[in-house]
């Protein structure tokens, strides 16, 4: 037998044995298991803020398809929302691998409430100054990433998405800079 057949022979007993490696490591690191009653809480939860959003959506007005109002697209979205949901709502009773709410859900909580800080001071105070404390809370406290990899991505992110929505799309944001 030659070098290149015992190798070849091998392989599949490494590749085995790497992915048992990585399958425990998964699950030792793998939040405690909440069941289906958590799937149920998050469906409820998702459905009740897709139907508000398209609501508010609908407030946009919605046009038509040959000429789309302003909330055509987030109306569509937040029905998407809602209908994934109530699947998510009829299948959740039978799924098991919903996570239990730890520590480590506040995380995600916080980065609602800031997402709806941005929301609230948008218009006050415009996108530029929201835009860089949104990305900063998310990287250092949310991400743990390093005040220098912070301060650059918040700066270079939201300058990115003031050249995009201002001049690539035109869409009219309420900014403190002009060019």
């Amino acid at each position: 037998m030659s070098e290149r057949d015992t190798r070849a022979a091998d392989e599949p007993d490494i590749l085995a044995e790497i992915q048992a490696e990585v399958a425990r490591e998964l699950e030792e690191d793998r939040p405690p298991v909440g069941g289906p009653a958590y799937q149920v809480v998050a469906a409820i939860v998702v459905l009740v803020l897709g139907l508000a959003a398209a609501y508010l959506a609908q407030g946009y007005g919605l046009g038509t398809l040959q000429r789309p109002g302003p909330g055509l697209w987030p109306f569509a979205v937040s029905v998407l929302i809602a209908v994934l949901a109530v699947v998510l709502l009829v299948i959740g009773r039978r799924l098991e691998d919903a996570e239990k709410f730890s520590r480590a859900s506040l995380l995600v909580l916080a980065g609602g409430a800031t997402f709806v800080g941005l929301g609230v001071l948008l218009p006050t105070i415009g996108f530029e100054i929201p835009s860089v404390l949104l990305c900063m809370v998310w990287l250092r406290f949310l991400g743990g990433e390093s005040w220098r990899s912070t301060i650059v991505i918040a700066l270079a992110t939201t300058a990115t998405f003031y050249l995009l929505f201002l001049y690539a799309l035109g869409i009219p944001l309420p900014h403190l800079i002009a060019f």
